[in-house]
């Protein structure tokens, strides 16, 4: 029999984490074909979230708990999950019930029909407006920065083969990105529609600073093309102004009248000024991500466990 592990990161979720694990008991009783356990993640919640999390693991064995010291995010959180759970397929759900626990047989399916992760696509999102422009930014980042495919729709609601839980643990780095790793795995993926919940209460934990900061862990820690990108505009301007410069002397010689502008000058200066400052600082954010790097900052820290017996090496 085939084990289902089911990993929720959670945060401000005390009211709405019963009803997730309730609907994910009614759902796996009805697929005898699998056994299955939790593993919960408080991200360092302000409310009793862990509370409910304790409770929980001390009435079963087959749901543990994890509580970070500090906020590390929802991508550490997983990272977290995935390295405490052992299942023949992994599952990935958001902790406010918009993720239809009871859909989870549809990603199932397409993992048994031999994808190697499958992705819940939402047809009508119940976000804000805020939340999906950060959606579609970081649609747009993936394709241009990891290759991801066009027509692969990237959520929080996705399950994956062990193998590729294997794989993505073993990166030990400060800085994880989920995403990046199942695509720097297999591109054996697959979408399946479900429906997007409205929100039980609440609003979303993703902040403009916090979205920055993914999309930031994104780009630098998988792909270098932000560098070449930079290489190519520094090329092309510098270009541009060794020609503009030609352009200038045959203009002045052609017509010795002619004022040089201080103008146009200044604008030059600050525009270049900029370019070179923006390109500098891409370069030492990615400096400064090795340096945290090599001082082995952890991904996250674990002030408890609860009915967990295997220790990690994600810390």
């Amino acid at each position: 029999m085939k084990k289902v592990s089911f990993v929720i990161p959670c945060y401000r979720s005390e009211h709405t984490l019963p009803h997730v694990v309730a609907e994910i008991d009614e759902k796996m009783r009805q697929m005898t074909q699998y056994e299955y356990d939790m593993i919960l993640v408080n991200d360092c919640s302000p409310d009793d979230t862990f509370g409910v999390i304790r409770r929980l693991c001390q009435e079963r064995r087959d749901i543990k708990g994890i509580g970070f010291a500090r906020n590390f995010g929802q991508h550490a959180a997983l990272m977290a999950g995935l390295r405490h759970s052992d299942g023949d397929y992994v599952v990935c759900l958001d902790d406010d019930g918009q993720t239809p626990a009871d859909e989870v047989d549809k990603l199932l399916e397409k993992l048994e029909e031999g994808y190697d992760a499958v992705y819940a696509r939402y047809d009508h999102k119940q976000h804000s407006a805020f939340r999906n422009l950060g959606s579609r930014v970081n649609d747009l980042m993936t394709r241009m920065m990891l290759n991801k495919p066009a027509d692969l729709y990237i959520s929080s609601y996705f399950a994956v083969r062990r193998f590729v839980v294997e794989d993505m643990i073993r990166y030990e780095n400060s800085y994880p990105y989920v995403i990046g790793l199942v695509l720097r795995t297999t591109k054996n993926i697959a979408n399946v529609s479900v429906t997007h919940r409205e929100r039980e209460e609440g609003t979303s934990g993703y902040t403009l600073k916090k979205l920055l900061n993914l999309w930031f862990n994104g780009f630098t820690a998988f792909s270098v093309k932000p560098l070449r990108i930079a290489t190519a505009v520094g090329g092309g301007f510098a270009f541009a102004g060794f020609l503009y410069g030609i352009y200038t002397v045959i203009k002045r010689l052609v017509n010795p009248e002619v004022p040089i502008g201080f103008s146009s000058l200044m604008a030059a200066i600050v525009f270049f000024g900029g370019m070179i400052m923006i390109m500098l600082g891409m370069i030492g954010e990615y400096i400064g991500r090795i340096y945290i790097c090599m001082n082995n900052s952890p991904q996250y820290v674990i002030r408890e466990r609860l009915n967990v017996e295997r220790e990690d090496s994600g810390e």
